[in-house]
């Protein structure tokens, strides 16, 4: 007997019952978009690994820890993606979206990053991603939170997430804040925890949302970024505060946040929830006016954000915010009587499907009768369509209703049409 062959760990199956819930947080989010005027962009799942070490910042654990990389047969160095955004600059710098134009675009697919599977966090993972280009001002970052606090009251999460800000200044103002900081931590180096101290000559922003304790007190003490803002950086989170104010939405305002990735500037977000234990964020970005440069493009104004759809999906499970309609996937069951007749009955079904093209239908195919009406009744169908020899005679079928003490009707396909139109 063969071996079993089974999916990678961290790179989880989804199931037919499970598809339902993402089928509905997937529809939720693209209305989203439709009502705030987004376009769809879809890019590769491979790209140049050179793309995230630029873009990234090799200095990051996404590319010094995590990156799934690779040498194609010509010998050039691939990465399955682990972000979104990269690789949306790189395709709109390609394709010449960006000179003298605004966008506004989402994306949604998998990421890929080497990390322990844990609950909330796999090694394939699932994105919403929205990126906007060519807009400097505050009112644009205001947008994208306006949004997500939308798609928080849409999906009854409103009183189950928070939102945290920052705003990490101008990439000079930054540079000079850095100094300030490995200055003040290179005095409790031995202090600080493994990661915290490979980080220094790194990446040290990072240190200062380190969940070591030690660390924490440390860190307590250091340097504060709001210290080092230009005064454009602070005009500019003071008037994003002053739209989100007058909008009603809540927020803190949270020093230490700078988000794990090099490139962003200023305006930095988090929306996170306390329902799932260590995996609280569920959705975060900021500004990263610098990386269209980076990448090869002209000086342009970004903003974006990203919300892993697995958090999403188990935070809604684990509150029962899935409505019970979205498990149902079929409106009717086809029951046949006799032999041969559920072949003989299709050319009449795709007639009842053509009048009803919105009816989700399926066809019990094989079986005896009574196992096909037991399979009728466990599948969530509130119809049965019983279909004989006598019905495929007079092209009528038997209409009998599942969850009501309504009896059965035999009637032709037309007034099928109309009757299951009407229910």
């Amino acid at each position: 007997m063969a071996k079993q062959l089974k999916a990678i760990r961290g790179m989880n199956d989804l199931l037919p019952g499970q598809s339902p819930a993402w089928q509905y947080l997937e529809g939720k989010f693209r209305q989203l978009m439709a009502h705030y005027g987004y376009s769809e962009v879809r890019m590769p799942i491979v790209e140049p690994t050179d793309l995230f070490c630029r873009g990234i910042g090799a200095g990051t654990d996404v590319i010094e820890k995590e990156m799934y990389t690779f040498n194609d047969r010509n010998g050039e160095s691939l990465s399955l993606r682990p972000e979104s955004t990269a690789s949306c600059v790189r395709a709109a710098i390609e394709h010449g979206l960006l000179y003298n134009q605004v966008q506004r675009m989402w994306t949604s697919g998998p990421m890929f990053r080497y990390e322990r599977p844990q609950k909330g966090r796999y090694r394939q993972f699932h994105q919403f991603s929205v990126e906007t280009f060519g807009m400097a001002g505050a009112d644009i970052d205001a947008e994208l939170i306006l949004l997500t606090a939308r798609f928080w009251k849409e999906l009854g999460l409103t009183e189950h997430v928070r939102l945290e800000l920052n705003t990490l200044g101008t990439l000079e103002a930054r540079k000079a804040y850095r100094t300030a900081l490995v200055e003040y931590l290179s005095r409790y180096e031995s202090e600080l925890d493994e990661d915290s101290q490979r980080r220094l000559s790194i990446n040290p922003m990072r240190i200062l949302d380190s969940k070591d304790a030690r660390t924490q007190e440390i860190v307590k003490d250091a340097p504060v970024l709001q210290d080092y803002l230009d005064d454009e950086s602070r005009e500019h989170f003071e008037t994003l505060k002053s739209i989100l104010d007058a909008a009603g939405v809540q927020y803190v305002v949270n020093p230490t946040l700078v988000r794990g990735l090099d490139y962003y500037s200023r305006t930095v977000f988090e929306w996170i929830t306390d329902s799932l234990g260590a995996q609280g964020t569920v959705c975060g970005g900021g500004r990263y006016d610098a990386l269209v440069e980076l990448l090869g493009g002209k000086p342009t104004p970004a903003v974006g954000f990203a919300m892993g759809i697995e958090r999403l999906v188990l935070l809604l499970e684990t509150l029962n915010l899935i409505p019970d309609s979205v498990s149902k996937t079929i409106d009717v069951a086809v029951v046949t009587r006799g032999e041969g007749v559920s072949g003989r009955a299709m050319p009449m079904l795709e007639t009842l499907r053509n009048g009803l093209p919105e009816l989700r239908m399926q066809v019990n195919c094989g079986g005896g009768f009574k196992g096909q009406m037991k399979r009728a009744y466990s599948s969530g169908a509130d119809i049965a369509l019983i279909i004989g020899e006598d019905e495929l005679a007079n092209h009528s079928v038997t209409v009998k209703p599942l969850n009501s003490d309504e009896p059965q009707q035999t009637m032709d396909v037309n007034a099928a049409i109309e009757y299951l139109q009407a229910k």
